[in-house]
């Protein structure tokens, strides 16, 4: 991002990167730096959008810049600094019940994923996942007091940390743990009823960081309507206001890769499994190719096969894993999408669903099994993961 990126020119709907902190920031980092700076305010039609983003990232910032660095520094710092203790701490809790293999491929998954991005600028994700993570790993190995303490500092840090509580009071109810379990499930919840106390004392609503949502949505749910058209994008490719087809190429090349998909799964015996894992290989990389980037006026649907694989690809990943990871994780893993599916968008999805720790630990148990299909796959992430942190340093919309 310091060094490759601001060689390239300026972007048609972005800006030329530069070498300086500011390549970190961009899209929410303007938000946290008014939080750091100006605290809480309204804006000129009276809505307090900026409460739809929790407190603790901001008020850490806010400590770090009193010791004199800029934003930009302090945020970044922050932010990278807690994602490498989050995947230190992930690292420990696999390898503690399933091995050193499996750890290495689990924090690689996490590390390497294209969104990781968002664990090195100046957004809360890497702070979220140490908190989340910590707080799960406490849970399973039942010490309740790091439970509430990182619980708590996790449902300070984003909304979607609010889903730890019915995770850990139902595993709580389900293998009986007693009362101690049941008040720590609940004490979670002190990030979040702290930060509605804020908000009633300042703003005389308890509630204005849900109510803010509606600078982002009109309606919450599931939007049927967006990832129909993000599966349209895949299969036919971009269509006019009449949706006619604009490239007639597109579904003709779509049908071709499906259907060598189909072949080389049919005649597998005949081509050997090293011919068969690089044929899929190379039709995986042309099925992407062929579909990303089909509409340069809509940043928001950049990437539909990514966002639709980690999504709907990570709920079937979850549910093939229920049995093999730890049973916290995975309640929290169902919770959290099913918070993130029914927010009424399909921006930002697959970012909060890369914040779902749970994910990563099942696709890691899945690749120490497979190695040499994740050493490719890891491949193809490099590759993205690349291409978001230039796309980031630009401010294009990634996720």
């Amino acid at each position: 991002m310091l060094l490759i990126a601001p060689l390239f020119p300026a972007p048609a709907n972005g800006i030329a990167a530069t070498f300086s902190w500011d390549v970190f920031t961009a899209w929410d980092s303007i938000w946290y730096h008014l939080i750091a700076t100006s605290g809480y305010q309204t804006t000129d039609n009276g809505a307090l959008y900026s409460t739809a983003f929790f407190p603790l990232f901001p008020l850490i910032i806010r400590l770090v810049m009193n010791l004199g660095l800029p934003f930009a520094v302090a945020g970044t710092l922050i932010n990278t600094f807690a994602f490498l203790a989050a995947l230190i701490i992930l690292y420990s809790w696999v390898n503690e019940s399933y091995g050193k293999s499996a750890a290495r491929w689990t924090t690689a998954v996490l590390a390497w994923c294209p969104y990781s991005v968002y664990g090195t600028v100046v957004y809360a994700e890497g702070l979220f996942l140490l908190c989340s993570i910590s707080a799960l790993r406490a849970f399973d190995k039942r010490q309740y007091i790091w439970t509430v303490f990182w619980g708590g500092l996790a449902t300070a840090t984003r909304v979607t940390g609010i889903t730890l509580i019915p995770a850990f009071l139902f595993v709580s109810w389900k293998e009986r743990r007693g009362l101690k379990a049941y008040v720590a499930s609940l004490a979670v919840s002190s990030g979040l009823l702290l930060y509605n106390l804020y908000c009633q004392i300042k703003f005389g609503d308890a509630l204005a960081f849900l109510h803010a949502q509606k600078g982002w949505r009109s309606s919450v749910g599931f939007d049927w309507q967006g990832w129909r058209k993000m599966l349209m994008q895949i299969v036919i490719g971009p269509t006019n206001k009449n949706g006619e087809i604009q490239n007639l190429l597109h579904p003709l090349l779509f049908t071709i890769i499906i259907g060598s998909c189909y072949l080389l799964w049919r005649f597998r015996g005949k081509f050997g499994a090293t011919k068969v894992r690089y044929g899929f290989y190379f039709l995986w990389i042309l099925l992407w190719l062929l579909t990303r980037n089909q509409l340069p006026n809509d940043p928001f649907t950049s990437e539909p096969l990514i966002k639709i694989l980690i999504i709907f690809g990570g709920v079937y990943l979850l549910w093939f894993s229920r049995n093999k990871i730890p049973l916290v994780a995975v309640i929290y893993g169902f919770l959290s999408y099913a918070l993130i599916l029914n927010t009424g968008l399909t921006a930002s999805v697959e970012r909060y669903a890369y914040g779902i720790v749970s994910l990563s630990f099942a696709f890691g148990l899945l690749l120490a099994r497979y190695p040499r299909w994740g050493y490719a796959i890891l491949g193809f992430f490099a590759i993205i993961l690349a291409s978001f942190a230039v796309r980031f340093s630009q401010e294009l919309w990634l996720a």
